[in-house]
């Protein structure tokens, strides 16, 4: 009978889509610090850790397969002394499985492949992975524990099959994005799946940004009966080690209990890692921002700054002849706060050389949004005209809210190659504010309180154009996230014409959209990969007729 002990690794990394070769070092180095230091029986990464996840076509490039083979050869000899269960794509026969396979003493001992491919939200699976239809039981020790792989275990027949087959408890390696409420619904599943089946499982998750999506750890343990019994910290790697104890009661583990984020915060430290890889992954040596002296700006600053340090980050301030001294005066005290650089840039001058330009065509017409756009637009030029000479990335700084019902400029304030705020409501924006000023006050109070504007108009306001943020932003998550109609957003105590009027302005401005920079996703059901709705389309809710209530 093998030992009744079982020290258990969870190697919670942060990993990048297609770096095969930095990827596999980062193994091996796990792989010998938990062999030699650690004194492992078993070490455990992620979903497809040696690709990065997801990797979406690259899984159709030959040549991925040829390297991930390479590499998963490089591995299976550093598995000497330890058990190694790592998460690869496998090509066989002409088609591609999302895998698992379990190393020891040079040797690949069992595969694994994911039988459950998700196929909505931001996943689609099923146009790359063929689904597997074997379990698999791996001995460590004395124990008996099932390999399975991230959606596999929302549905609770897969561990109610892994106990039929013998197995005491199931390690499921992830892939698992971040989204406002995610923690609560893993957990969920996970003692959904543990109620089915009466086994304890153990869940290793990805760290790290990627694009829109980004990984927030938080891998954990959750006993028979649902309970988290370990917990690992969130938006950060680590090697939690679980040591696993059996007796003839059970299994009884013990491991680390971190303390984990909440609300805002949460939201925060994802944004931070979002942008902190993003920028740093792309390799740009830092990035630019357009502060303005209003809240997404600031708050996209301190985002910037958090995530990679103010000396690599860099503001302007570009006042035109409608922006108020308090907004210029606001951007400079929070640079200053914050250590930053900030230039002072007036678009006056390129602002009055294109109303020159375009006076002869414009002759007879009045002034409008056009020449609002036209400030944006100088604006957009001067940051990506640094962009260009020094190699900074812009960070866009508008939020879900103007996202969504089109109040932005193309080519101007939406102008950028990464948007922190894109998935944030104003409202949200507002509350992340607060939080992060409890932590050290680097934002303006005055920014925070004074209502929102543009400034592109003398005396200009946000709520102009659009309905009050606390009653657009309730409206905008019922029709864009919830799929509720009008008339069903209606009846929570919205006048049916604000509603009305909202949701045909989200339908129109889908061609902004699909021209927008890519953006931390936060939401369940983010602009971008997880929302698809055609440019050109002449489909419109209906509205009722009186009396049917059928909508």
């Amino acid at each position: 009978m093998g030992s009744a002990r079982v020290r258990l690794g969870l190697a919670q990394l942060n990993l990048c889509v297609g770096d095969i070769d930095g990827n596999t070092a980062k193994i091996l180095e796990t792989i010998v610090r938990a062999r030699d230091e650690d004194h492992l029986d078993l070490i455990a990464f992620p979903e497809l850790a040696i690709t990065g996840y997801p990797p979406e076509d690259l899984l159709f490039r030959p040549g991925l397969h040829r390297r991930v083979e390479h590499a998963l050869q490089l591995i299976t000899q550093a598995a000497t002394g330890i058990i190694v269960a790592i998460g690869h794509p496998e090509q066989s026969s002409g088609q591609i499985f999302n895998s698992c396979s379990i190393l020891c003493d040079g040797t690949v001992n069992a595969c694994y492949r994911k039988q459950q491919l998700p196929n909505y939200a931001v996943f689609d699976e099923k146009r790359y992975f063929s689904p597997g239809t074997e379990s698999c039981i791996v001995d460590v020790g004395s124990i008996r524990i099932s390999i399975n792989i991230c959606e596999d275990i929302w549905e609770p027949q897969t561990a109610a099959a892994a106990r039929n087959a013998g197995a005491e408890m199931v390690l499921n390696i992830n892939a698992s994005p971040y989204r406002i409420g995610k923690r609560a619904a893993r957990l969920a599943a996970l003692r959904a799946a543990a109620s089915a089946s009466g086994l304890p499982i153990a869940y290793v998750n990805l760290c790290g940004g990627q694009d829109e999506l980004v990984f927030d750890g938080g891998s954990l343990v959750v006993d028979t009966d649902g309970q988290a019994v370990i917990n690992v910290r969130e938006f950060d790697e680590a090697i939690a080690i679980v040591d696993i104890q059996k007796s003839a009661s059970g299994l009884k583990f013990e491991g680390p209990n971190d303390k984990l984020t909440e609300d805002a915060e949460n939201v925060y430290e994802a944004l931070v890692l979002g942008v902190r890889d993003y920028v740093t992954k792309n390799n740009f040596p830092g990035a630019v921002i357009g502060l303005s002296g209003g809240i997404d700006s600031a708050l996209t600053l301190a985002i910037a700054v958090d995530a990679i340090g103010p000396e690599r980050v860099r503001a302007i301030s570009m006042p035109s002849r409608y922006t108020a001294q308090m907004s210029i005066d606001d951007a400079l005290e929070q640079a200053r706060r914050l250590g930053c650089s900030c230039d002072v840039i007036t678009i006056e001058q390129p602002f009055s050389a294109f109303n020159s330009v375009l006076e002869k065509i414009f002759q007879g017409t009045e002034r409008d949004v056009t020449e609002e756009n036209m400030q944006a637009r100088c604006r957009g030029l001067i940051l990506m005209a640094v962009s260009n000479k020094f190699g900074h990335i812009v960070l866009a700084t508008g939020n879900k809210s103007e996202m969504s019902v089109g109040y932005a400029t193309l080519y101007g304030d939406m102008a950028g190659g990464f948007a922190p705020l894109k998935d944030v409501p104003k409202t949200l924006a507002y509350e992340l504010a607060r939080w992060r000023n409890r932590r050290s006050e680097i934002i303006p109070e005055r920014v925070i309180e004074r209502p929102p504007s543009a400034e592109l108009a003398p005396d200009q306001m946000d709520t102009d154009n659009l309905p009050a943020y606390d009653i657009l932003d309730p409206i905008l998550e019922d029709y864009i996230e919830n799929d509720l109609t009008p008339t069903q957003i209606a009846k929570k105590g919205f006048a049916l014409k604000t509603v009305q009027r909202v949701a045909r302005m989200v339908d129109r401005n889908e061609f902004k959209r699909r021209q927008a920079a890519p953006g931390v996703r936060i939401s369940k059901r983010a602009f971008g990969r997880d929302r698809r709705f055609p440019i050109t389309s002449r489909y419109h809710e209906q509205i009722p007729v009186p009396g049917n209530d059928n909508d």
